[in-house]
C-alpha cells in the first residue's frame, strides 16, 4: 500500500470519528449547533468552530500548488505538476476528451443538483433544521474519502480510470457543503462561498489548461508514472504508455 493511500485511510478513520463526534453532540448538546444561526460564529467557541478551521484550510490547499503532501488528482490543474509528453500533443483528440469529460461532469452536476433540492424540501417542509443539514454535510465529508478509497459511483457516468485522471476530483468540497446552502448564517455561507471558489478555480484551469487534466498530454497522470497509487485496481492497471 502506497504512503499516500495509507494517509488516507487514516483520514478517513479521523473523518469517521468526527461524524461519530458530532452525532454525540446531535443527541446530546445541540446547543453546540447554535453556531450555525446567523452571525453567531463570532459570538463564542464550540467544537463547530475546529471543524471549520479544517475545512477551510483544505480548500485553501486546493486553491494554491503544493509540491507534495496533496495527491495529483487534485493538484494537476498546476503548472507545477504538468509533463508534457514527449510526442507531439493530439489536440483534436484533446478537444474531444474535454467535450465528453465536461458533458458527463455535468450530468453529475444535474444529478446532484436534483439531490440537494430533495434536502432543500426536506428542510423548507421542517423535517430536516439547520443542525440536520450541518450533520448531512458532515455524512458527505466521509463518503467523500469512501469515493476515493473503496468505490466511486460516479465513476459509472464519468468513466474516468481513476481518481488522478477524475474530472470531478475537486469539486469534493463543493458537493460536501451544498446542502448547507439552505441554511444560512456565516458559518454555512462562508463554507459554501470557499467552496464555490475552489470549484470555480478547478473549472477555469480545465478551460484554460485542458492539457494538464488528458494522461494523453500530460506523462505524470500515466498508470506507469503513478506515485500515489490511491485506485484499490492499481496494481492490476499499471502498464507502460
Amino acid at each position: 500500500m502506497s504512503k499516500t493511500r495509507k494517509l488516507y485511510f487514516a483520514r478517513l478513520a479521523g473523518r469517521c470519528i468526527i461524524l461519530i463526534l458530532c452525532c454525540l453532540l446531535y443527541a446530546f448538546r445541540r446547543d453546540a449547533f447554535d453556531v450555525l444561526l446567523g452571525m453567531n460564529f463570532f459570538k463564542g467557541l464550540s467544537p463547530l468552530h475546529l471543524l471549520w478551521l479544517i475545512w477551510a484550510a483544505d480548500m485553501f490547499l486546493q486553491i494554491v500548488p503544493i509540491k507534495n503532501k496533496l495527491p495529483l488528482g487534485s493538484q494537476k490543474l498546476f503548472s507545477n505538476h504538468f509533463r508534457p509528453i514527449r510526442e507531439k500533443i493530439n489536440y483534436e483528440g484533446l478537444r474531444s476528451y474535454v467535450v465528453s469529460t465536461t458533458l458527463a461532469a455535468y450530468k453529475v452536476f444535474v444529478l446532484w443538483c436534483l439531490l440537494i433540492a430533495a434536502i432543500g424540501a426536506l428542510y423548507f417542509t421542517g423535517v430536516l433544521d439547520q443542525a440536520g443539514l450541518f450533520m448531512i454535510s458532515v455524512l458527505f465529508y466521509v463518503c467523500d474519502l469512501i469515493c476515493v478509497l473503496i468505490w466511486c459511483p460516479f465513476r459509472l457516468i464519468m468513466k474516468n480510470r481513476c481518481c488522478t485522471t477524475c474530472r470531478i476530483f475537486n469539486w469534493d468540497h463543493l458537493m460536501m457543503f451544498s446542502p448547507l446552502i439552505f441554511a444560512g448564517g456565516f458559518y454555512a455561507g462562508s463554507l459554501v462561498l470557499m467552496a464555490a471558489i475552489a470549484w470555480l478555480v478547478w473549472e477555469l484551469c480545465v478551460m484554460m489548461y485542458p492539457e494538464r487534466f488528458w494522461d494523453h498530454s500530460n506523462a505524470a497522470l500515466k498508470c506507469s508514472e503513478c506515485t500515489d497509487k490511491l485506485c484499490t485496481q492499481y496494481c492490476h492497471k499499471l502498464r507502460s504508455e
